[in-house]
């Protein structure tokens, strides 16, 4: 059993500011049992100006891992709660569930995560205003990752993703992050990245919910842009 405690100057999660470039504390629980099977919870702030309604982001998930020599393979099932959170003007919610897979060899990671709900962080036709029945099960994002050794401490992650959002191509994207992370005794990490995304189209240029600023005014940006953030990390 573990237990992780994260300050970080802003969540970005697959090229996206969901804190509106707002700090952020997160945290979790992670169970792992001799036979391969774990299982675990982890949560984050996240800001209302990117998930209508939302303050919390909660995931629950678990699954099986195992190694064949250099070769490290896992399956998981992730669910991700956004308690409060619905888009208003087509009563839908933001929750949604992905399977994962996972293969590392040495220093390369890709995972693919497909979704297995009716639909994938809300995209349904209801939501996005398009005059159809559909929703977005069968989402896929392919994560690819190299994580580099640099002696010291020290290691830099390079990661590419690119997500199919199911039906609704314009809203597909790619990103990328480029990380380094310097640990310390007593579990302790520090990390800076820098992360950039990109639409398919320009649907995200000008994204909204509709939630107002400290002026009043209806809070509108573009969470792909570049952005540098970091974090602090304490595992027990």
């Amino acid at each position: 059993m573990t237990a992780n405690v994260t300050l970080a100057s802003q969540y970005v999660s697959r090229g996206f500011r969901q804190t509106w470039g707002k700090p952020a504390i997160q945290g979790g629980f992670d169970y792992t049992h001799s036979s391969g099977l774990f299982a675990g919870t982890w949560l984050s702030t996240v800001s209302s100006k990117f998930i209508e309604g939302g303050t919390v982001e909660w995931d629950l998930y678990g699954g099986y891992g195992g190694s064949l020599g250099d070769l490290t393979y896992t399956g998981t099932v992730y669910y991700y709660v956004y308690p409060g959170a619905r888009m208003e003007a087509s009563a839908t919610n933001y929750n949604y569930g992905e399977f994962v897979a996972a293969l590392t060899y040495k220093w390369f990671t890709a995972r693919y995560w497909l979704t297995y709900t009716p639909n994938y962080f809300g995209y349904d036709s209801q939501s996005l205003g398009i005059g159809n029945d559909k929703g977005s099960r069968g989402s896929g994002y392919l994560d690819l990752n190299t994580n580099i050794d640099l002696t010291h401490g020290f290691s830099l992650l390079l990661h590419y993703g690119w997500e199919r959002v199911q039906n609704f191509s314009a809203y597909n994207w790619q990103d990328g992050k480029v990380a380094v992370s310097k640990t310390f005794d007593g579990g302790w990490t520090l990390t800076g990245a820098v992360t950039k995304a990109w639409g398919a189209t320009n649907v995200y240029d000008h994204y909204t919910t509709g939630a107002r600023d400290s002026a009043g005014n209806i809070a509108v940006s573009n969470p792909l842009r570049t952005t540098f953030f970091a974090t602090l990390t304490k595992t027990f």
